[in-house]
């Protein structure tokens, strides 16, 4: 049975997204873009200790037409073992809140991997085996952690890098465990030719895009991350 005084449980993969989701009704964990460790951390909350589950941060577009800061609302995640559905009203609910808070809204399935797919033709090759828009590591994670426990389930996703951009080897890479960014792995990078200065400003320019957005989602929804309380749903 679910506790509707229980906190909304808000899945992320970096610190900066955690600590974004984190507030009033909102429990935030995050596993520094590590799918393996984050299952291991979902897994040792038993009870799970929430009322209804939310994948929250950035993601890679794989739909062309998707631009950094362009918002995706999922109406499902695909991942290896299959597709497994968002909760229908709680994505309505969301979208609803979220409308007119970036240049593009949309309702569309997520991809969820465990490796960064960091090629233009990675993404286009998941983009045909999926139909998703977006791409994360965590949201397919959550999704089955919501699933085995009976909890609704969505997500809200920002595009960064879009579909047809690739991601820096070192973007990877550069992470701390507890997801902050890792200054020093970057400087290796330079230092080994491995990264270049245009790579950077690009990657930096489309995180402030995509970052900027999720923090007006973030204040759109509010507390509990705009999960209704008791299927009371409130207007944006």
């Amino acid at each position: 049975m679910i506790d509707p005084t229980a906190p909304v449980l808000a899945v992320t993969g970096l610190a900066r997204e955690r600590r974004m989701a984190a507030g009033d009704g909102v429990e935030a964990v995050g596993a520094g873009g590590n799918p393996h460790r984050l299952r291991q951390l979902l897994d040792a909350r038993v009870p799970p200790g929430c009322r209804a589950v939310v994948s929250f941060g950035i993601a890679g577009g794989l739909d062309p037409s998707l631009k950094p800061g362009d918002v995706v609302v999922g109406t499902g995640v695909v991942g290896e073992e299959g597709r497994r559905a968002a909760d229908l009203d709680l994505s309505a609910t969301l979208l609803n809140l979220l409308s007119g808070v970036g240049p593009r809204v949309i309702p569309a399935d997520l991809a969820g991997v465990d490796a960064a797919i960091l090629a233009v033709d990675g993404k286009t090759d998941l983009r045909a085996r999926t139909g998703a828009a977006a791409v994360d590591m965590e949201s397919h994670v959550a999704a089955a952690f919501a699933g085995r426990h009976g909890l609704p389930f969505a997500a809200v996703r920002v595009i960064c890098d879009p579909a047809g951009q690739a991601l820096p080897a070192f973007a990877a890479e550069a992470l701390t465990v507890d997801g902050e960014p890792d200054i020093a792995a970057v400087f290796f990078a330079f230092a080994r030719g491995r990264a270049r200065l245009g790579d950077l400003m690009r990657l930096a320019k489309d995180s402030n895009a995509a970052f900027a957005a999720l923090g007006r989602c973030r204040t759109r929804l509010g507390p509990g991350l705009g999960v209704p309380v008791n299927g009371e749903a409130r207007s944006g």
